[in-house]
């Protein structure tokens, strides 16, 4: 794609990020990170003392709502650190303001909206990036790189498991939360970056059957969800998802069984290798113990790593991670989980255009 904009080379990549709340912390850090070549030139926000705390940590002009900022502030690159359900219309405005944009996940909380934000930026001509931090974590990076080299030979079954837990609090913490509109339940919002594991890794996905229940909360979607997935390839495997286990966040993992290897990575975010067996060798072996690590955070430590990749393209340096139409792949399966289980049958994908 010819781009509206040339690489920016002669100074630093300028961010504007929308929406001050939980995650946007870890955008503010890695932004200050990459401190040589980027800068964060503005924050918006409705909520006043969140707004308040942004400028006063970062020191960027603050802005009290999205519009306002769109027009006055020189960004390159727009951060949509905001409810889910409003990306899709900010990230349109933004492509039409022809600024780049950067997504948290996920993308869309509706098909017909990704593929809207990703038409708005081609015909912009302007970068869509969608977060997919948790692919830089070291575990998923050496489980990839063994898959890519065909360790496990045939795939037989994989297995994906988040049993994470989401007090009431926390939804009624901001009335955006636990709602179809703007959030997305178990799946799309806590999961998402598990889902985003099942065709990143594996590959293609062909069908899916899928259960969700709300079983404890008091919200619109689910805090509980379960869905059996056939891959292309011949694969299958299961998903297992929940908000509710007692008393705290207790496993973020996903198992690959081959015809000539075994893997688990688990932990409370696929931060730790708990198993790791292949028929032959290989010198990447060294490297398990360095891969695992301690997490407080279920987050991971990927937004730095992937900030380097977002200003290295806006540079001139390279190709993108993960832009627009490779965040439809996860949207894509997602929406095929809850149509099958609002439908009671087998989704094939791919889905309708």
């Amino acid at each position: 794609m010819q781009l509206h904009h040339a690489p920016v080379t002669d100074r630093k990549i300028r961010f504007a990020l929308a929406g001050c709340g939980r995650i946007a912390a870890n955008h503010m850090e890695s932004i200050a990170r990459h401190a040589d070549r980027a800068e964060l030139v503005a924050v918006c926000d409705t909520d006043a003392d969140a707004l308040a705390a942004a400028v006063q940590r970062t020191g960027a002009k603050g802005f009290p709502s999205y519009s306002r900022m769109l027009a006055e502030a020189a960004a390159d690159c727009v951060v949509l650190a905001t409810p889910s359900g409003l990306h899709p219309q900010q990230a349109i405005e933004a492509a039409q303001a022809r600024r780049h944009v950067m997504t948290e996940k996920p993308m869309a909380t509706r098909w017909a909206d990704g593929l809207a934000m990703v038409k708005a930026c081609d015909e912009a001509r302007v970068r869509l990036f969608v977060v997919k931090q948790n692919r830089r974590n070291r575990t998923l990076q050496l489980l990839r790189q063994a898959l890519q080299l065909g360790r496990f030979g045939r795939i037989y079954m994989v297995t994906v498991n988040v049993f994470w837990s989401r007090p009431q609090s926390y939804y009624d913490s901001a009335a955006w939360r636990g709602t179809w509109e703007f959030d997305g339940g178990a799946f799309m919002n806590q999961a998402s970056h598990y889902i985003d594991l099942l065709d990143w890794l594996i590959g293609p996905v062909e069908s899916v059957m899928a259960y969700t229940g709300t079983l404890a909360r008091n919200i619109e979607v689910e805090d509980t969800g379960v869905a059996a997935l056939k891959w292309r390839n011949g694969a299958m495997g299961t998903v297992n998802v929940t908000m509710l286990t007692h008393p705290k966040n207790f496993e973020g993992s996903i198992t690959i069984l081959g015809e000539k290897g075994t893997v688990r990575v688990g932990g409370v975010a696929v931060n730790k290798i708990e198993h790791w067996e292949f028929a032959d060798g290989h010198d990447m072996d060294a490297q398990l113990d360095d891969a695992s690590y301690q997490t407080t955070s279920v987050y991971g430590f990927g937004h730095p790593l992937y900030y380097d990749n977002v200003i290295r393209t806006l540079r001139g340096e390279c190709e993108p991670e993960t832009d627009g139409r490779e965040g439809l792949k996860s949207l894509e399966l997602l929406i095929a989980m809850y149509r099958s289980a609002r439908d009671g049958k087998r989704v094939n994908l791919p889905l309708e255009y």
